[in-house]
């Protein structure tokens, strides 16, 4: 019995230092592939781009759309979280209450779905990264991996794909289609959004104007 304890404490132990050097590694390198590109039988386009040549509109559609406290909160959004856990319980259209370093902890560490499991490793590495990244990495490493349509990832191809240009000069009712659909990027379009999307984007894109007023966007360039 004390070899089998001896074993899981070393198994444990390695598992979190290789979750550190990972971590560590991925503050200056580009994450080369995660899980859910991995399964995504649709294939996999992409290309990595730094944080300074993607459009500020894009950093403000995406806080405006996903993360209004995305700068002053340590990964987690408390309230939005209890909103949620409230509004769940009272059945319904399931809701989140996740922040944008969580969700790039699970999108780079981690694989898509639910369970208390899973939920407890995404914390875990929330905490990591908003410690050992800064808020600045985060947004690029998630303005690089999160899916943004059928088969494609991060905002440079999905740009591409959709407007046939570079993330770096995106306009505001451009980077706000791209932020509305990105919850559901495999049904929501982003080039002729109709009826309540095309509304969400409209709404995304009046509020970048007020993401840059009011500074909630000063972390990432500070």
């Amino acid at each position: 019995m004390r070899w089998f304890v001896r074993f899981l404490f070393k198994a444990l132990f390695g598992l979190l230092a290789l979750s550190l050097l990972l971590v560590l590694a991925f503050k200056f390198v580009p994450v080369p592939v995660t899980a859910t590109m991995v399964m995504d039988g649709n294939g996999i386009t992409k290309d990595w781009t730094s944080l300074n040549n993607i459009d500020r509109n894009m950093v403000r559609a995406v806080i405006a759309a996903e993360d209004g406290k995305f700068c002053t909160h340590d990964g987690f959004d408390r309230e939005a979280i209890e909103t949620a856990m409230r509004e769940n319980a009272q059945g319904g259209r399931i809701r989140g209450g996740s922040t944008i370093s969580q969700q790039t902890a699970k999108n780079v560490f981690l694989w898509q779905g639910g369970g208390y499991f899973r939920k407890g490793l995404e914390a875990y590495f929330t905490l990591l990264i908003e410690q050992i990244w800064g808020k600045r990495r985060i947004m690029e490493v998630y303005l690089n991996v999160a899916e943004t349509g059928i088969g494609t990832y991060g905002v440079e191809a999905g740009a591409e794909r959709y407007f046939d240009k570079s993330a770096a000069s995106l306009t505001p009712t451009e980077a706000a289609r791209m932020a509305a659909a990105l919850p559901l990027p495999k049904e929501r379009s982003v080039v002729n959004p109709r009826g309540w999307l095309r509304g969400h984007g409209n709404t995304i894109a009046a509020r970048i104007g007020v993401v840059g007023r009011d500074g909630l966007d000063t972390c990432v360039y500070d």
